[in-house]
């Protein structure tokens, strides 16, 4: 009977469990080779080295880790901005799946390494950034069209990423909180006040 042949996406997402519970210093080629039922050795023909299969773990846990991907800005007008701000905020808070703590930890470890001046933390600190500067425009372009006020626009859009980054942070640890009502007052405390634009 012929070998199953593993494919390098199935040694990546291995890996990105395995990267997950153990670190990725603590996890051996030879553990990810015994996770997919190969030898160490095979790892080869798919990756040169552990650091690039790290770099193609990193790339697959971020493909869709972009602004862009969750709020088109071009898509937002006066009367639909609360609620696309609304539901585009919910997309980006992981699906609770049976991997969804394994890979929350590994995106930690990730961030951890921003401030150490590695190559993945200074991608990390740009990622983030790219979604603080997200946020701002975004917001920028509702306050440009009526729909929130011009005053704070920055500290306004600040505040919402954190929010997310926040509640990603104590989903990872397991805390459960109602994460859809926060992001509801988080969004609706953009906007003017006296009254919730999301009910």
């Amino acid at each position: 009977m012929k070998k199953r042949e593993v494919t390098s996406q199935q040694l990546i997402e291995a890996a990105t469990l395995l990267f997950a519970k153990h670190g990725i210093e603590k996890t051996s080629l030879a553990m990810i080779a015994a996770e997919v039922g190969m030898t160490k050795p095979s790892i080869y023909y798919h990756f040169a080295s552990k650091e690039e299969l790290v770099e193609k773990v990193f790339e697959f846990m971020f493909s869709d880790y972009r602004f862009e991907a969750y709020f088109s800005v071009s898509d937002f007008n006066e009367r639909n901005f609360a609620e696309k701000l609304y539901q585009g905020g919910l997309r980006m808070f992981p699906e609770d799946d049976g991997n969804l703590h394994a890979a929350m930890r590994l995106l930690h470890e990730f961030m951890l390494t921003a401030g150490r001046g590695t190559p993945y933390g200074d991608r990390v600190a740009r990622m983030q950034q790219a979604f603080l500067d997200g946020f701002r425009g975004l917001l920028q372009h509702g306050a440009d069209l009526g729909a929130i006020p011009q005053e704070n626009v920055e500290a306004k859009a600040y505040l919402l990423a954190l929010a997310i980054d926040n509640m990603t942070s104590y989903m990872m640890m397991g805390i459960q909180l109602d994460y859809e009502t926060i992001w509801k007052e988080a969004v609706n405390s953009v906007f003017r006040k006296g009254g919730n634009v999301i009910a």
